[in-house]
């Protein structure tokens, strides 16, 4: 038996349908520091000349560990040979070097007798894919671990938020057994980061400057750099943002190089979260468990009903963007409102001014709320008029058509629709003349919106929702934490996160 040592923690899938491109990347990988790799000999006309460019990267890189995969076509592979011919390209891999191999459980159950000969040799590791869901996985695990293995993969696609919990739950449960386990998908990418930390053996990786294998990869730099794989431990607190869609949010760039800054044994995810999935969601964070996480578009108000305490003043607001857990309870404030304060406090006595709010939504009223306490004369307008007449009676505001705005001057507007975000970035609510001296865009990516661009035309001050994300940033991580935020740090981390979204 070849001796059994761990992997490197994160593999990069390498999927190319010729070999110079698979040695390319592979080489990039290896430059960048990188030491296990998948190839993925199915991917390839000939599996032969996989094995071929196995044995030549190994020539130059006998540093490093490769896993040798061919799957058939019949379990959504490229490969069109028989179980035989198969498992003779996989035997020849070890022979040009490969020290692990990856062999479907459909294949391994009618080739048990082969497989042990082959575990001889290399690390043999079985594999399970089910890319319509997850179903219950321990009749999966019963299942494969009738084939003698020397690892198990288990992946499944995610639907929901807590079908990270079933694939991470696995591996947590049976600490003994060697496993790979993730979800497929924008809604499993959590299980990417996690699954190591939960007992698995490693994860998978895209390469950078290519896609990966499989919906939910990214790259080994941005799952070391940024969520730091290799140093969570089994005790690192959980936090997150959820929103439909997160793709786009930044704060896990901003929270993660925070908790880095304190040093901070944590972790910031995206949870992509559908608005018929709050509910299932709070089940992953029970069981996760989670510390606490971010609120965003389209949760902020529904969130309240599934809090045990709200803040009076989000209470008062009737929207929730920051939920942690204290005392086996969930809590619930808006730092939305502090977001919007205290840039406008530093420009202008917010007692003597006018404003004018453009929204109806959660930040509209964390906005709406903040100035109305503070003694500011306040209009309300948006696009759709009832919801604002709503807001607008709840907060003692003055309610108005955009037309009617626009035949005034407030001190200040805020902008507090999603109209200029990523991707409506050519979209903003006034056509023509700004009605305010000073502007205030609650959309922070792009950094410079439409609206903000027609302001500085006008030749009016602006703030970005930069500044405004970046205070209640700030308010959010005390409230996680009990420390003090690395302002710097995070405003540095937002910038470089925005300028990347480009």
């Amino acid at each position: 038996m070849p001796q059994r040592t761990p992997f490197p923690r994160i593999c990069i899938a390498l999927g190319f349908p010729n070999v110079d491109a698979l040695l390319e990347h592979a080489r990039a990988e290896y430059e960048a520091g990188e030491r296990f790799f998948e190839f993925r000999l199915d991917y390839l006309p000939s599996p032969q000349l996989g094995v071929a460019a196995i044995r030549k990267f190994l020539g130059r890189h006998g540093d490093c560990a490769i896993l040798a995969t061919c799957r058939r076509h019949q379990n959504m592979g490229r490969f069109n040979g028989s179980i035989e011919e198969q498992l003779r390209v996989l035997d020849n891999a070890i022979e040009a070097g490969a020290k692990a191999i990856d062999v479907e459980i459909e294949t391994a159950e009618n080739c048990a007798l082969r497989l042990e000969a082959l575990r001889r040799h290399a690390y043999t590791l079985i594999s399970y894919h089910n890319y319509g869901g997850t179903p219950s996985l321990d009749p999966v695990l019963r299942r494969m671990l009738r084939v003698p293995a020397d690892g198990y993969k288990i992946v499944t696609t995610a639907k929901k938020p807590s079908d990270n919990c079933k694939v991470l739950d696995l591996a947590r449960s049976h600490p003994k057994t060697n496993m790979v386990v993730l979800a497929m998908g924008e809604p499993g990418f959590p299980s990417r980061v996690l699954s190591t930390g939960f007992g698995g053996l490693y994860t998978y990786a895209a390469p950078n400057a290519a896609e990966g294998t499989a919906t939910g990869q990214v790259s080994a730099r941005h799952l070391r750099n940024l969520y730091r794989v290799e140093k969570l431990s089994r005790d690192a607190r959980i936090y997150g943002v959820i929103a439909d869609p997160v793709r786009h949010s930044i704060s896990p760039a901003v929270h993660n190089r925070a908790f880095q800054a304190r040093r901070l044994d944590a972790v910031y995810l995206p949870f992509l979260v559908k608005p018929a999935q709050l509910k299932d969601f709070f089940v992953l964070a029970a069981k996760m468990p989670l510390s606490g996480f971010s609120v965003t578009i389209p949760h902020k108000q529904k969130i309240i009903r599934y809090l045990d305490q709200v803040d009076p003043l989000a209470r008062r607001i009737g929207a929730v963007n920051t939920v942690w857990r204290k005392a086996g309870k969930w809590r619930g404030a808006n730092t939305d409102a502090d977001g919007v304060r205290r840039p406008l406090e530093k420009r202008l006595r917010l007692g003597k001014a006018t404003a004018l709010v453009v929204g109806n939504g959660g930040a509209a009223r964390g906005a709406a709320y903040a100035l109305a306490e503070a003694g500011t004369k306040l209009a309300i307008t948006g696009r759709n008029i009832d919801r604002v007449r709503v807001l607008a009676k709840a907060c003692g505001a003055e309610l108005m058509t955009r037309e009617q705005a626009l035949q005034r001057t407030f001190d200040v507007l805020i902008h507090a629709t999603p109209l200029g975000m990523v991707p409506r970035v050519d979209q903003c609510f006034f056509a023509d003349r700004i009605p305010a001296k000073l502007v205030l865009d609650m959309v922070y990516n792009p950094l410079e919106t439409l609206l903000l661009k027609r302001s500085r035309a006008q030749g009016l001050e602006v703030i970005t929702g930069l500044e405004m994300f970046l205070e209640q940033a700030v308010r959010q991580f005390e409230i996680f934490t009990g420390e003090s935020a690395p302002r710097a740090v995070m405003e540095r981390a937002a910038t470089e996160a925005l300028l990347n979204h480009r």
